[in-house]
Formats: C-alpha cells, sequence, structure tokens
C-alpha cells in the first residue's frame, strides 16, 4: 500500500514539473520570406525556404538557437542522466558482425561493448586465432570517422575499405594487405559503390568531384563505374560505364567469383534495376541482359556460364532464375527454385548448396536447396525471429548467419555445408532479463478492410487496463520489410513497463510486390490508414490509450510519423519522426532524392502533385490544432534526407502549435542519417528521445541504474593492438 501511494505522489509531482517545463518554453522567432510557389493553379507558400541552405551563417545560427532550446527543456527532466547512465550499461555487452569467407580468411568485426565503432579482425580458416587488421576508432578522436563497407579480394592478398565521415554517403575505399600493410590507394568522390575484384584491382562507383559549397546538399547525378589498381594514383583508373544522355542512373557492378564475368546494374530509383553484362576476358561491348526497370533482378553468384538471380519478374513473391549467359535471351531463362507462398528475401551459394532465405508473416523461414533447385532440407532456426544474411562461398564447407529477434542480439551462427548442421559461433551475453519478455504477433484490419500484421513486445503478465505506455513503430516504404530485430533502446522502454509495437505496413516488402506497390505513389495513404489503423487496435484493445501512445519512424518512417501526426493529431501524445522525409513537393530536388519518385511520385506531375500536398507534412500543419509532444532528430551531415526536411517543418510546426505540448528539434553534429554513427552519440541521442518521451507520456522513471564503469571518451574506447587472441 506504501509503495502505491508512493508512485502516486512521484506521478503527481511529474505532471506538475512537466507541466512547469512545458508551459517555459520560449521559441526561437524564426525569420519568414515571401516565397510562392505555384503548381499547376495552385499557389503554395515556403516561407522558410531559406533553411535549405546548409552553409549560411543564417542557418547555422538557426540550428544553434534551435539545439540551445532543446537542450534547456532536456536538462530539466529530472532523470535524463540516470536514463543515459542505464542505456550505457545495457549497451556494454560484446557483439560480433556476420563473418566475410573465403578459403582461406574470414574477417569479422567485433565490438568490447560501447566502443564508437566496432574494429575489425582477420582469422586464418581452419584455426582458433585471429589478429586484429583495421580498428576504425583511430581513424579520428570522436569516433565519427566509420568502416561503411569491406571486402576480401578472390585471391585474399588485398582488403579494400570503405570509410564514411561524419555520416556522410560521400566515402573514400583504401587498400592494404591480408598482413595489414596499409598501400597507396586513396579513392575519393564514391558514392553507392560495391567493390567488385578482378585480378589485382576492383570495379567501383563514383561522380565526378562535386563543389564543395553544394557536397551535401547538391543533387547527384552522373554516376560512372572505374577500374582501379592496386597501387595506382586514382587519376590512374579507367573508366568502364557510363550514360551521359541519362544523369539520373545509378551504376553498380559486380564480378562473378571465378572474375570471368561483369555485370552492371543500373537503376533509375529505389525499386527495380536492369543488368548488362560482358565477358571480361575479352574486347566485346556490353550486351543487354534485361530491357527495362519494372522489376528487381539481384546477382547472386554464378555456376559456370549460369548466372543466379533473385528475381520479382512474373513473380511477385520473388523466385530464382538461372540465365546461360552464352544465351542470354529471356526464352532461355530457366527457373531454378519457383516461388512460393512465402517471400524468397535472399539467397546464397554456400559449398555446393543455395541457401535461401523466406518471409512467412515478416519471420524467417530457412531452406537449403542443391545447385540444380531441388529442395534438400529446412534449417530450423532457435526461435521466431530474423536471419540477416548468410556468408559462404562455392567450394567451401563452412558458411555463418546471423539470427536476431526482438527478445535477442544477433548471434552468428556456423553452417556446415555438408550436413547443414548448425551450432553457436558467437551468442551475446547481454546484461538483462530478455527472458522475462514475450513476443506476439496480432492481425487487424485496416481502414479498407485489408489484413495486417504487427508483433507486440512486452514484459510477461502485463495488463490489459488501457493505461500501459506503448511505442508503435513503422516505415511503410521502398520494399523494406520490418522483421523482428533487437534494439537496446526499445528495450530499455520495455523494461521501463513499455509495450513496443512494430506495424507491418503497406509500401514495405513483408507481403510481396504488391504489398509494397499498394502503399507507393497515389495509394500511399493506405501506409498512413494502416499505420493509424495499428493505433486505434491498440488502443480498442486496451493495449494503450491516446495519452499513453508514442508513435516513431526514420527516414520514410519519418515521413510517416509527420504524415499520421498531421492528419490525427488527437490519436497520439508522442511523435518522433527522425531524418524525415517532409516536404514532398521538393524533395527531388537534393542529392538522391530523384530516386524516390517511383515511390511517392512527383509535384511535377499533375495528379501526383495534388495527392502529394494532400498529405506532405510540411504543407498540412494547420493553425491552432494542439500537435502532439514532438522531437524532430535530424543531423547537419545527412546527405541522404537534407535536414532542411526538418528544419522546415519543425519552423511551421512551432508556428502553428496550439496548447503546451512541446515541439522541438534535436540537430546533431558531424553525424549524417544515421550509418556509422559512433556509440557515444547514438547513446546521448537515445537518451534525451527517452527522457523526452518518459516526460511526455507521464511515465513514472523508478530504475536505479549503476553509473556504467567504462569511460565513453572515445580516448578510451580505442582498443590497443594485441597478438593472438583466442577465437570464440
Amino acid at each position: 500500500m506504501k509503495r502505491i501511494k508512493l508512485r502516486l505522489i512521484v506521478s503527481l509531482l511529474t505532471i506538475c514539473i512537466m507541466t512547469n517545463i512545458n508551459a517555459q518554453i520560449k521559441y526561437p522567432l524564426t525569420k519568414k520570406i515571401i516565397q510562392t510557389d505555384n503548381y499547376f493553379g495552385q499557389k503554395v507558400d515556403d516561407p522558410y525556404r531559406w533553411l535549405e541552405d546548409d552553409k549560411s551563417q543564417e542557418t547555422a545560427k538557426w540550428v544553434e538557437e534551435q539545439n540551445a532550446v532543446t537542450q534547456k527543456y532536456l536538462s530539466q527532466i529530472p532523470y535524463k542522466d540516470e536514463i543515459k547512465n542505464c542505456l550505457t550499461n545495457l549497451w556494454n555487452f560484446e557483439k560480433y558482425g556476420l563473418p566475410i569467407v573465403n578459403e582461406q580468411f574470414i574477417l569479422f568485426s567485433k565490438n568490447n561493448g560501447v566502443q564508437n565503432q566496432s574494429p575489425y579482425f582477420i582469422q586464418k580458416t581452419n584455426t582458433d586465432e585471429y589478429n586484429i587488421l583495421l580498428d576504425p576508432n583511430k581513424l579520428s578522436d570522436d569516433g565519427t570517422v566509420a568502416l561503411s563497407d569491406i571486402s576480401l579480394s578472390n585471391n585474399s592478398q588485398y582488403i579494400a575499405y570503405t570509410i564514411a565521415k561524419s555520416g556522410s554517403d560521400w566515402n573514400e575505399i583504401y587498400v592494404i594487405k591480408s598482413d595489414g600493410e596499409k598501400l597507396m590507394d586513396k579513392l575519393e568522390w564514391v558514392k553507392f559503390s560495391s567493390i567488385a575484384w578482378k585480378e589485382n584491382g576492383f570495379y567501383y562507383s563514383r561522380y565526378d568531384k562535386q563543389n564543395e559549397s553544394t557536397k551535401l546538399s547538391g543533387k547527384n547525378e552522373y554516376h560512372k563505374i572505374y577500374y582501379h589498381k592496386i597501387n595506382t594514383n586514382q587519376s590512374e583508373d579507367k573508366l568502364i560505364y557510363e550514360n551521359q544522355k541519362a544523369p539520373m542512373q545509378n551504376y553498380n557492378a559486380i564480378t562473378t567469383d571465378d572474375e570471368k564475368f561483369l555485370i552492371i546494374s543500373k537503376t533509375e530509383s529505389t525499386s527495380g534495376n536492369s543488368l548488362i553484362f560482358k565477358n571480361i576476358n575479352n574486347n566485346e561491348d556490353f550486351i543487354e541482359l534485361t530491357k527495362n526497370f519494372d522489376y528487381d533482378f539481384d546477382v547472386i553468384g554464378n555456376i559456370n556460364n549460369n548466372l543466379i538471380i533473385l528475381t520479382n519478374f512474373e513473380a511477385e513473391k520473388y523466385k530464382l532464375i538461372s540465365i546461360d549467359l552464352n544465351n542470354p535471351e529471356q526464352s532461355n531463362w530457366k527457373t531454378l527454385i519457383n516461388e512460393s507462398e512465402d517471400v524468397m528475401k535472399s539467397a546464397s551459394i554456400a559449398g555446393d548448396k543455395i541457401v535461401v532465405v523466406y518471409m512467412n508473416n515478416a519471420s524467417s523461414l530457412v531452406n537449403v536447396y542443391d545447385m540444380d533447385g531441388n529442395y534438400i532440407k529446412n534449417i530450423k532456426l532457435p526461435a521466431i525471429g530474423t536471419v540477416n544474411g548468410v556468408s559462404g562461398k562455392k567450394h567451401f564447407n563452412e558458411a555463418y548467419f546471423a539470427f536476431t529477434s526482438y527478445t535477442t542480439p544477433s548471434n552468428i551462427y556456423k553452417l556446415n555445408t555438408n550436413d547443414l548442421e548448425y551450432q553457436p559461433h558467437f551468442i551475446s551475453n547481454i546484461k538483462s532479463k530478455v527472458e522475462n519478455l514475450i513476443t506476439e504477433q496480432v492481425f487487424y484490419q485496416s481502414k479498407d478492410g485489408k489484413r495486417v500484421s504487427m508483433f507486440l513486445v512486452h514484459k510477461k503478465g502485463i495488463k490489459l487496463d488501457g493505461n500501459n505506455p506503448v511505442l508503435l513503430y513503422g516505415y511503410g516504404g521502398f520494399n523494406i520489410s520490418q522483421t523482428p530485430a533487437f534494439s537496446i533502446s526499445r528495450l530499455f522502454f520495455i523494461e521501463n513497463g513499455g509495450i513496443y509495437a512494430v506495424a507491418n505496413i503497406r509500401g514495405g516488402g513483408e507481403y510481396g510486390s504488391e504489398w509494397h506497390k499498394s502503399g507507393t505513389k497515389l495509394q500511399k495513404q493506405n501506409t498512413f490508414n494502416d499505420f493509424i489503423a495499428a493505433a486505434e487496435y491498440l488502443i480498442k484493445n486496451k493495449y494503450t490509450n491516446p495519452s499513453k501512445l508514442a508513435i516513431m519512424g526514420g527516414s520514410n518512417g519519418g515521413l510517416l510519423v509527420g504524415a499520421c501526426m498531421t492528419q490525427r493529431p488527437d490519436l497520439f501524445k508522442v511523435a518522433l519522426p527522425a531524418v524525415g522525409v517532409l516536404d514532398m513537393l521538393r524533395f527531388h530536388k537534393f542529392t538522391i532524392g530523384w530516386a524516390w519518385v517511383t515511390d511517392y511520385g512527383s509535384s511535377e506531375n499533375k495528379a501526383e502533385f495534388h495527392y502529394l500536398y494532400n498529405y506532405s507534412p510540411l504543407h498540412n500543419i494547420k493553425k491552432g490544432v494542439q500537435y502532439p509532444a514532438t522531437l524532430v532528430t535530424t543531423a547537419d551531415h545527412d546527405d541522404r534526407v537534407v535536414p532542411a526536411h526538418s528544419f522546415k517543418f519543425i519552423s511551421t510546426l512551432q508556428e502553428n502549435q496550439k496548447g503546451k505540448n512541446p515541439v522541438l528539434i534535436r540537430i546533431d553534429s558531424k553525424a549524417g542519417h544515421g550509418a556509422g554513427k559512433p556509440t557515444s552519440k547514438v547513446i546521448e541521442e537515445a537518451a534525451d528521445i527517452w527522457a523526452f518521451t518518459f516526460y511526455n507520456l507521464n511515465i513514472p522513471f523508478n530504475l536505479k541504474c549503476d553509473k556504467p564503469l567504462i569511460n565513453m571518451n572515445p580516448d578510451q574506447n580505442k582498443i590497443s593492438t594485441p597478438g593472438i587472441v583466442p577465437a570464440r
């Protein structure tokens, strides 16, 4: 009884403090300019367009002022530092990445817990010892330089690695020998590139040198493929492919393991590609393999002259086909593994087998086939969850796969491709009682009657009394599937009595190509309706109520949050749009935004303009409406979804917000769209987001966490170069 009274007192005190803090916010006065555009007779004001100039002193001053207001607000939340301590302790467990293998070496990443970046190690096959190969923590003092890709040459002599600075999509490629010796190679202006080996060199993709003043927000055009020979200057690289008539196409190089064929994948958007190829050993021109951009063709490898491709061509849920490159005409294509009721998500050649990962109701199912496509066996997984990649090689009888779930960190398993049995290779030892959590999958009806699935993760024995805090997460775009995945940050919310909900809404790829298409262009509202229906289901079934419901999404998911909070402000208490696409009339004018037109449509098309204008979050903020407590998050080096989206959105929201719900923006420095962000920055951002969310959902914070034993100073996160250390 005393405990109940104490919790009631704490709750009432929190409400009083929260009301005072919310009432005291003074937003910066953001300048407005006269800027009106005419779209097919519809006049549209854009008074905050000056914030699109990310290099101006005015914008920099605005960023400083907004961050000052946000940090002042967050600093007054009494348990923010305690949340950071809890998160730091939760984060502190070893994490391994999926190994990269060939017949001689295995490469893998390993983080001791809170290192800003994960070092890479190299191990000889058939041994139990490994050495450190690359430590990205030594590339910068603050951990903001990350390894974004690493590739081992087929002859095992060289390793090419790609670095990204401050989270940018712009990369640099360097080369080392397998013994760690660094070579002279430095390739710049690389973006959206693979590394495709051929003898003592590789093919890669890049743009021409950019103007520094427009590097982060300028439109990306005229992608090209070059061949680089090891130990030479980039100026000597050979141009392999370009198309001056198609400035808005991207090109990706692929070589077969035997280095006989070069395949170039051409894209004009985020879905659909076409393929051309050539035999590298002769001087023939490229041959067209597929004719348009209507379908996905994902090359997974080759068997002699036969190219193995995962595709949705005449298969909504994907199939595996074989194309004889000596007779590449479509009439000669052969189906290797037919489409099934489950979505074929990926396929890998390992040993003399084909390992196929399917999605069954948005979770993984793994089948193994022989090289002729005959079914051999289903691999029984440890639980309901997600297989994130299978790493193997032809003629090598060891493969690895990563498995995760909402309650299981990414664990690595080693698969014997002869007997198809697997064993643990690395199992995370997280400092949390995940055995007290359960995951359930429910199904609900959207506005048009469509059946939609949703995962719910929470503590055992939770009461359905309508008063549980809920975080509803979604994405709903670009054929990307939301399957079970572990998050330390979300685990923290659950341990504090929250329910984490993930809705598998249209626009994603959970149920095949049609599921994706039915959430695009003039059907995009289906995505928002599905998400809103998820919230209504949670309320109707007594999981929560509108005063306890927060919504979160990033990038396209930021659009989702922005659209839903402006369409149904009454339904949510907290909104957390991260690096969101929020100006649907101008997104295509920046960086790679033109590639998203196949999902969104374009304001340059009359019908699509009117549809976009009707849901664009920026353009549907109305005066005198009380919107949810909102914390927009973005970063100054985001060159995927430029921060101007978030800048203009929050300025409009602050101008029009009614009531005392705070509407703030957190702008990270030396960070980008999210990839490669150092652990210290990830924890700081998570602490701010959860402090804001707990405060505005009125969640009593009762956890007491010890101060972390580790030092979050980036210098202390560097590791010394060890000798030989034991493998797990």
